[in-house]
């Protein structure tokens, strides 16, 4: 009978959105906060920035997501911005919603340095010619990949490097903080031993940890898992009670916070945890995408991951457990504030993108069949 349930539909409401201070949740406040807005993208908070503060600065990627946003940022306040890429992506393309005077102004000014940063000589001796006063690592994943640009740039006066909270040892006491316990075999592995590496060198760091990121031009199938559903007007598979408890941190107020700790001595040889204010159950985030996206309520089936085997397939893009970071720090030290709250983020994200018909990834309904299939014939 528990399996039955287990595979039922859910329709009505459950917990979904929770605030960073578990204690002070009011459900019927929620309510009222949910409402959906349209925000444009401003840089509100932008440093205020002197000429002789103006850098030199080398971001490793920044064709692809984070990078695109935090590359105009940093263009916007007067830096001398490269990108460091392989070459097959477009330097520079213009946003949605972006004016074509202000694209024009970017990619003017953006500067493009080609190679493989495995191919550790040629960043060794290109970056060593160049004499960047700012490294942002934004798709570095082992340190092996850093330690090179590290010697390239003996005079460097600030490495960033985007983290990840993947990096903390799972744990019943949540919110991880930034003093948790990290795993040294987690999938994320590498970055724990850049974060080593940049603290055993002596040189003035900062690793920024989000947790999961979401908007416009997200490569990974966060909220485009959700929308190509609601899109179809598929059910929504949700593993296990759907009361899992995460975290998602919008791109934008991501590149706001990268921005933040550069040249910031308070940020000095520290790791940020950097995501939005709210945590969220999956339930609850399928009920966001859609209130965002304008869908009607969804159809939402709960199951149990064991009873399947999907192969290589991933059926849900999370992990299917509780897994949050607390951002208090990074207020308090930074004066860091997220702007987008978790359905205008998504609003954001659909307007600017899916909405337009554009995605990273073709919709695979595959898994998706084989657990409705199981709960048809369980409900017949």
């Amino acid at each position: 009978m528990a399996r039955l349930v287990a595979m039922q539909r859910q329709t009505q409401p459950s917990l979904s959105l929770l605030p960073s201070s578990l204690s002070d949740f009011n459900g019927t406040r929620l309510h009222s906060q949910v409402q959906c807005k349209r925000r444009v993208w401003q840089t509100k908070g932008a440093l205020q920035v002197s000429a002789s503060s103006f850098k030199n600065i080398l971001i490793m990627g920044g064709t692809r997501f984070i990078g695109v946003f935090l590359s105009r940022l940093l263009v916007k306040e007067g830096h001398k911005v490269t990108l460091f890429t392989r070459g097959k992506a477009p330097i520079t393309q213009q946003l949605p919603g972006e004016s074509d005077q202000d694209y024009a102004e970017f990619s003017s000014k953006v500067l493009h340095l080609k190679g493989d940063r495995k191919d550790f000589e040629f960043v060794k001796t290109s970056l060593a010619a160049k004499g960047f006063d700012v490294v942002y690592d934004i798709n570095g994943r082992e340190a092996v990949e850093v330690e090179p640009i590290l010697d390239a740039l003996p005079k460097l006066e600030q490495f960033i490097y985007c983290s990840s909270a993947g990096v903390y040892l799972k744990s019943d006491l949540l919110p991880h903080s930034e003093k948790d316990a990290v795993d040294p075999k987690s999938r994320h592995k590498g970055k724990l031993e850049t974060e080593s590496l940049l603290e055993s060198k002596g040189v003035n760091w900062t690793s920024i940890r989000p947790v999961y990121i979401y908007g416009p031009l997200n490569y990974n199938p966060v909220e485009e898992w959700f929308f190509h559903r609601l899109k179809a007007g598929r059910p929504i598979p949700i593993p296990n009670s759907g009361i899992q408890i995460t975290q998602l941190g919008h791109v934008k107020d991501l590149a706001k916070a990268f921005v933040e700790v550069l040249g910031n001595d308070k940020a000095s040889q520290q790791v940020f945890n950097i995501s939005g204010e709210k945590y969220v159950t999956f339930d609850g985030l399928a009920r966001a995408c859609a209130k965002a996206a304008g869908f009607p309520e969804p159809d939402i089936v709960h199951y149990n991951p064991k009873e399947f085997d999907f192969g290589k397939k991933k059926a849900f893009p999370f992990r299917d457990q509780h897994f949050f970071a607390s951002i208090d720090k990074a207020r308090h030290v930074l004066g860091w504030e997220p702007e987008f709250d978790l359905v205008e983020g998504l609003a954001d994200s659909y307007n600017l993108d899916f909405g337009r018909g554009t995605y990273r990834k073709e919709a695979d309904f595959s898994t998706d069949d084989l657990i409705l299939g199981k709960s048809l014939v369980l409900q017949a």
